[in-house]
């Protein structure tokens, strides 16, 4: 199932038109601030779809019944520019547990790469629900890849929540294909195009340096 929030016109679309525009992106805390704002949306999206429990509350006036989330998420980030977006999940689930995989795109020429991943620090997934993050999904194979890895490593999660920002088509039908028959995906806008350097059109640039600075 695949979940595209800028469908419908909301402050989603107004935080997707500063982390595209070209002069906004000069400041670099901002765009950081958006993207962060983005996840703390896909997290109160996602949390409709979760399994709570009832709770009794104790206010200082009386008791009143109401609900709790049955177990906390896993939130897991590939790094670096889905760490802005791993922190507004955190801020929606304030309780979970996080995890980091380290990827990176290893280029033999212009347009000629394969995508390594090669360390991850991650909780017992067995059983919980993992909601795994990247700002771009491009070619959508790191994210595919950072599951796999995850998955080997730690354990097979009840639930995957994939999450990003700007995707291309082509990435999310790849994810659609590879992805486990638990899992749903969750998009802030899906654009159609790709260089040959696979950046996604009209996109929004290179994410990580946007937000950190540029690579040496």
């Amino acid at each position: 199932m695949v979940h595209i929030l800028s469908e419908k016109p909301s402050l989603m679309t107004i935080y997707l038109n500063e982390l595209r525009h070209i002069e906004i992106q000069k400041d670099r805390a901002r765009f950081r601030n958006n993207i962060s704002r983005i996840g703390s949306f896909m997290g109160y999206e996602i949390s409709k779809s979760m399994d709570f429990t009832d709770v009794e509350i104790t206010t200082p006036l009386g008791t009143c019944d109401s609900k709790r989330l049955k177990e906390q998420p896993v939130i897991a980030t590939v790094l670096r520019a889905g760490l802005p977006l791993q922190q507004g999940l955190l801020e929606a689930f304030d309780r979970a547990d996080s995890a980091f995989i380290s990827a990176y795109r290893k280029h033999h020429s212009n347009e000629d790469f394969e995508i390594m991943v090669e360390y991850a620090s991650c909780p017992d997934l067995e059983g919980r629900t993992l909601i795994l993050t990247d700002a771009m999904l491009a070619t959508g194979q790191s994210m595919v890849l950072s599951y796999e890895m995850l998955v080997k490593q730690f354990g097979a999660p009840a639930k995957v929540h994939f999450v990003s920002v700007i995707a291309s088509a082509e990435g999310v039908d790849y994810l659609k294909e590879n992805a486990p028959e638990n899992a749903e995906i969750w998009i802030g806008a899906i654009d159609q195009e790709m260089t040959a350097q696979a950046y996604i059109v009209p996109g929004l640039g290179d994410a990580g340096d946007l937000c950190y600075g540029e690579k040496s």
